[in-house]
């Protein structure tokens, strides 16, 4: 029976060096999407307030449109008060008594308020309508310029997208390559890591005796721990892993 084939085991340097490279891997990406800068939420504020725009226009569409159904109505009305008026003059020339006469004109006084309060209401009506015609006409000016805004927003993030999308995925294959060669525990402590990391460091180098990724300062016993690469040490403070400036391959310049 053939033996099972041992997956090779590396050394705390090797894993150190690993998470160095994934690090540096992460963070060329990171500065590949930079490059894209604030386009993406500039195309989806333009996209949001352009659906906000089109929401309103219709709304005041639909507002004229209730509105001339009611001066329709007051219309209606005021040629139905007029219709009266007209029936009750003549019924004045047959009155028989004073009583019918005051009743008689008291009906065409309320019938003319009638006609002046519809008329007003036509009025208010129409004012309305002018109002809303003319935000309506602004709405459509501003949507017209974040309709051409959008546009060339769109445009220059798709030519961004594809400037970068070919070396993107070059550094994303080589991201893969590195995950495979680390333990699913080391890979997963550091992917959480990077992910609560504000700038996105899990990994960094000692830096003027200083963690890299929150400045404090690290003891000098803890410095030469760091440089044995005989265990994976994070900082006490920001919990990164740190690395010596060597292994980064950094070149340091003493002050």
């Amino acid at each position: 029976m053939a033996e099972k084939t041992k997956e090779k085991e590396y050394t705390v340097e090797e894993k150190l060096k690993s998470l160095y490279e994934l690090q540096t891997l992460h963070s060329e990406i990171d500065r590949i999407k930079t490059l894209r800068g604030e386009l993406p939420l500039e195309v989806k504020d333009l996209d949001d307030e352009i659906k906000g725009l089109e929401t309103r226009i219709e709304n005041f569409q639909a507002a004229i449109v209730n509105y001339r159904k009611d001066i329709v109505a007051f219309e209606d009305e005021i040629h139905v008060s007029r219709n009266k008026i007209e029936r009750y003059k003549v019924q004045l020339d047959e009155v028989r008594n004073n009583h019918e006469f005051d009743k008689l004109n008291s009906e065409i006084e309320y019938q003319e308020l009638s006609i002046q309060a519809n008329e007003k209401k036509i009025r208010e009506a129409n004012n309305i309508i002018a109002r809303r015609n003319d935000e309506m006409t602004q709405c459509r000016e501003l949507l017209e310029e974040r309709s051409a805004m959008l546009e060339e927003k769109k445009a220059e993030l798709d030519d961004i997208i594809a400037e970068t999308k070919q070396d993107e995925e070059k550094v994303r294959e080589k991201v893969k390559a590195v995950e495979a060669i680390i333990e699913p525990r080391l890979l997963q402590a550091y992917k959480r890591i990077r992910k609560n990391a504000r700038n996105g460091l899990a990994v960094v180098y000692v830096q003027r005796d200083a963690c890299g990724g929150c400045f404090n300062r690290i003891p000098p016993q803890r410095q030469l721990d760091i440089k044995m690469h005989k265990k994976i040490i994070v900082c006490e403070y920001c919990g990164r892993i740190m690395v010596d400036p060597e292994l980064a391959g950094v070149e340091t310049v003493n002050k």
